[in-house]
């Protein structure tokens, strides 16, 4: 962790090759965006060579991607495969969890219910799934909106574990007054369910995952639920959120919404969203801490990429500059467990090796 904000990084100028020459540096493709169909497997692609990319920085992020206990890794281009590779058996039929990447999906069902006026991210949590939610004194859970759950604003303290009974759901702070990776924000699916009369699986089935031809499902881990899918499941979420909520020609979530989750959702954490990392910015909080740190979280990274992140070094990387969506998914790259590692610096020192 200490390398990833302390780091200076020093870029070589070096003598063009006649590859090097051939290449536009970042080349940016200009082919329509593309969305597979929902009912098939079938993926266009696009190759290295077709993108003008370095074929030689190819291997080397294949080899730190193996080393780095990874079992799957992908690329789109304007929606089309580019790298899909699997690594230490596992394939592309092969499910994994998404850990807190999978916040995301939280955050954009919980904005599909506020479109259809279920609910208004505005209103207190208690208003869809009552009183005592929490064991703060009812004036200060009151305090505790919808929003504050999607900006890990809720003013609860986070000390006390991924329980989210209401005895382990402690009062903390004024809600909007203190900026803490909690698990508290899956009471958003209470309020999804509350609000919907829906049960959470299905009103997420219905609503999001079977109109862009995901699979997967939700199941408890301990004292929480995850999202376990194939790989081609987390990209087609990526690509969903890649082009604003609009799957093909289909609005899934509004744009509306979409900004505001993938903009900076408070003044404490400028590189958090409505459950979502960003990229870019100039400070940033981690989780389990309540330090600011200077600079953006991945220096080697697109400044305008924004992030879904989970435990292990799940990840999802959407940058509309290079119109690329970026998955990777499997066991902790290291020793540290946390969503965020130096494992991202380095990753996107090789991502960037591929283009430039």
């Amino acid at each position: 962790m200490k390398k990833l904000w302390l780091a200076v990084f020093l870029v070589p100028l070096l003598a063009c090759s006649s590859d090097d020459a051939a290449r536009t540096e970042n080349p940016i493709p200009t082919e329509s965006l593309y969305f597979p169909p929902t009912a098939s497997d079938t993926w266009e692609t696009k190759s290295i060579t077709d993108l003008n990319w370095n074929t030689a920085a190819v291997q080397p992020l294949l080899d730190y991607l193996e080393l780095k206990h990874s079992k799957s890794f992908m690329i789109l281009v304007n929606g089309r495969i580019v790298m899909e590779n699997y690594f230490n058996g596992h394939s592309a039929s092969s499910p994994w969890y998404w850990a807190s990447a999978g916040k995301t999906l939280t955050s954009t069902l919980t904005g599909i219910a506020q479109q259809e006026n279920l609910l208004n991210i505005n209103n207190k949590v208690s208003q869809y799934i009552g009183t005592g939610w929490t064991s703060a004194p009812l004036e200060k859970e009151n305090l505790i909106t919808c929003k504050h759950l999607l900006t890990m604003s809720s003013g609860l303290d986070d000390a006390l574990g991924d329980n989210v009974a209401p005895a382990n759901l402690q009062y903390k702070a004024d809600a909007g007054t203190r900026w803490a990776y909690h698990n508290v924000y899956v009471k958003l699916q209470d309020v999804v369910a509350a609000a919907s009369g829906q049960t959470w699986t299905n009103y997420f089935n219905t609503k999001l995952r079977d109109r862009i031809g995901m699979t997967g499902g939700w199941f408890a881990s301990g004292d929480n639920i995850v999202y376990w899918s194939t790989t081609r499941s987390m990209a087609r979420f990526g690509l969903l959120m890649y082009n604003k909520g609009k799957w093909n020609s289909t609005q899934i979530l509004n744009e509306d919404f979409f900004n505001q989750a993938t903009t900076t959702s408070q003044n404490i954490n400028l590189a958090y969203g409505y459950l979502w990392w960003l990229n870019g910015k100039t400070s940033y909080h981690l989780p389990q801490t309540q330090f600011e740190f200077p600079g953006s979280i991945i220096p080697n990274g697109p400044t305008d990429m924004y992030m879904a992140l989970g435990k292990n070094d799940q990840k999802i990387y959407i940058v509309p500059s290079k119109k690329m969506v970026v998955i990777r998914m499997g066991e902790a790259a290291d020793a540290k467990t946390a969503a965020l590692s130096d494992f991202d610096d380095v990753l996107w020192q090789k991502i960037n090796a591929l283009y430039n």
